[in-house]
């Protein structure tokens, strides 16, 4: 992808090209309107930032989650996503009608599903109570997945989820409105490939997070077992 950068001419950072966009009105424009997806203030346990101290060097070590609103013509729809820290990949998703448990639960099994292994991978999520009722951290212990949560209020413990689901809304038109949720969930599925498979990232070389995540799973389970192990442990 760098190649192909190149060949457009001089590259540009991120700032700079977002003054270019907004210099000849190219910028979609926000809308004011929108919907409170976190309610942190319930009785449920809230665990501590364990993601803040983990040093991260392969796919599935560490995970984050997080809920955002479509809109449609009748109504606020949830995005629930689950994404791994280390190649910016979504691996898990799932809209719903409402901001029931049931859709996260939906998206962590999804993401459950596609890994080789979860014993040891960090969940990190903000305090809604989503993440923290019985059924959710029941399913993470289970599958022997860390809970982590950022502090209530607190955006930046939540980075890597809050600028993917900017990026889906703001350069994969998310942020419009759509017919239904079905119109949604399509969107949505085009939206999350175009993501994973087609977008070059800054923070991973200028390579998609679908090539970053399959080549870390191919160099974690390609070594011997003992090979495999020894790595594992000098990473985490």
């Amino acid at each position: 992808m760098r190649t192909e950068i190149q060949l457009l001419g001089r590259g540009f950072g991120r700032d700079k090209f977002f003054d270019l966009l907004r210099c000849h009105d190219l910028l979609i424009k926000r809308k004011r309107r929108y919907a409170v997806t976190t309610q942190s203030d319930h009785a449920f346990y809230k665990y501590n930032n364990k993601l803040k101290q983990a040093t991260i060097a392969a796919p599935h070590q560490a995970w984050v989650s997080d809920i955002t609103y479509l809109r449609t013509r009748r109504g606020f729809v949830y995005l629930s996503l689950v994404s791994d820290v280390y190649s910016r990949k979504i691996v898990g998703w799932h809209v719903d009608h409402s901001l029931a448990v049931e859709g996260a639960l939906k998206s962590l099994k999804q993401a459950i599903s596609q890994s080789d292994r979860t014993c040891g991978l960090i969940h990190h999520s903000d305090r809604g109570i989503q993440y923290c009722c019985r059924a959710y951290t029941s399913l993470l212990k289970k599958n022997k997945i860390q809970i982590s949560m950022g502090e209530a209020g607190n955006c930046y413990d939540n980075a890597i989820a809050e600028r993917i689901n900017g990026i889906l809304k703001e350069e994969y038109m998310l942020e419009a409105e759509f017919l239904d949720i079905a119109h949604a969930i399509k969107a949505t599925r085009q939206a999350v490939y175009l993501y994973n498979h087609k977008r070059p990232h800054w923070s991973l070389n200028l390579s998609k997070p679908a090539e970053v995540h399959q080549a870390g799973r191919k160099t974690r389970t390609g070594s011997t077992t003992e090979q495999g192990a020894a790595s594992f442990e000098r990473t985490t």
